[in-house]
């Protein structure tokens, strides 16, 4: 049996949209036994975010969206309705076999029910109990509901995105959902370390803004040390040029010089060598200065050719370019393809008996990912979780 890095980890999981799910799909790949609380009836909302659906065997859509199936691999659901005291007795009893929770309720909305950490944190010291939430368990937004795309707006990101004299644009995927559960994955795997090093659990409480702000990275360092609001530079880049997307003959390429020397042999190859030695162009910083012309002297001689030549030329003497790329190129492109980025698996009751889902990136050589269980159906695995959890076989019918 393949070596994982996770086994024997049981996380309660209380999360429910994309950036719980995708903490926790992450410890599952990992490893980790993921069980997944849903609300008799609703499930995860996003279960109905669709289309499009996965195609059942007579041919109708089921009730799984292939957006709840992006972040639920590796799960097993059992309904829990933790609004009623025999809901909440059986959270309870779960967590006594619990090494991690993770919930992205309203603050305070846990506590109601007895289920928030002041309310654990005696009984069950060993837990490690991660709270995902819009605006964080402090300050004056703390109240507030998150929804990815106000974050997008709240955070920062969205002014920096878009063309100059276009609107703010959103990344188009729920990026600082995506990036919180990346950061929880990495905060509940540095308090299991500590935990098992010293016994003890912790909270963790980490919000989308506060991620969202986090990963400005040199954009935002960029205005602390400047205290200047960056302008949206469409595909340009605020501190290199040229680096953005410039058309050709047929279709665009992106252009990634990123030092002189690699600016010298681009102007060499595609015809500009009089660019080579003009003080405007001959260090970054001139570049940036003189960006608009020095772009419209490039455009101009790109268009000259098909993409596919500039990339051959320009890839055999070591300048980054790349294609702009659809979806469907990326997935047929043959280096993807060879890192196994698509992943099929066995799904019962689909009409083609598998679905595709985005494998996960990470290689590891003694402790590989695993693939043990497909998004699961709504309490598909009530009795089985009781069994394996508890040692019981019977359901508990008013939970």
């Amino acid at each position: 049996m393949t070596a994982m890095s996770l086994a024997g980890v049981r996380v309660l999981d209380l999360s429910r949209i994309l950036a719980g799910p995708t903490a926790t799909q992450l410890l599952g790949d990992l490893g980790a036994d993921i069980v997944k609380v849903e609300k008799p009836g609703e499930g995860d909302d996003t279960r109905r975010w669709g289309p499009p659906f996965v195609t059942g065997d007579d041919g109708s859509p089921t009730k799984e969206s292939a957006y709840y199936l992006c972040a639920n691999r590796n799960k097993r659901s059992i309904d829990i309705d933790i609004a009623t005291p025999a809901g909440v007795a059986l959270v309870l009893e779960l967590l006594e076999h619990a090494d991690i929770l993770v919930e992205n309720y309203k603050v305070g909305g846990l506590a109601k029910y007895g289920l928030g950490y002041a309310q654990l944190r005696a009984r069950f010291p060993r837990l490690v109990y991660c709270s995902i939430t819009g605006f964080g368990q402090t300050g004056p937004y703390a109240h507030r509901a998150g929804y990815d795309f106000l974050i997008q707006g709240m955070g920062g990101i969205m002014s920096l995105t878009g063309e100059p004299t276009g609107l703010p644009m959103k990344v188009g995927v729920g990026i600082a959902d995506i990036m919180t559960g990346m950061y929880a994955t990495v905060g509940i795997l540095a308090a299991l370390r500590h935990r098992d090093a010293t016994g003890q659990g912790q909270q963790i409480d980490i919000s989308l803004l506060d991620t969202q702000i986090a990963w400005l990275a040199n954009a935002g360092t960029n205005y602390l040390m400047s205290r200047q609001n960056p302008t949206r530079l469409g595909n340009g880049h605020p501190n290199i040029v040229p680096y953005q997307v410039f058309a050709t003959a047929d279709a665009p390429m992106i252009l990634a010089v990123g030092n002189d020397g690699q600016f010298r042999k681009f102007c060499e190859c595609v015809g500009l060598p009089h660019l080579v030695s003009d003080p405007h162009y001959t260090t970054n910083v001139a570049r940036i200065e003189h960006r608009e012309h020095l772009c419209e002297l490039i455009e101009r001689q790109l268009a000259k050719r098909p993409r596919a030549d500039w990339l051959a030329l320009l890839e055999a003497i070591g300048v980054p370019c790349g294609p702009v790329n659809n979806l469907e190129q990326v997935f047929s492109d043959p280096h993807v393809r060879a890192r196994g980025a698509e992943l099929a698996l066995a799904y019962p009751g689909a009409a083609s008996g598998t679905v595709s889902l985005l494998a996960n990136p990470l290689k590891l050589s003694e402790t590989p990912i695993t693939y043990r269980h497909p998004p699961p159906r709504q309490d598909e695995h009530h009795d089985a979780v009781l069994h394996d959890w508890l040692g019981r076989a019977s359901r508990t019918t008013d939970a």
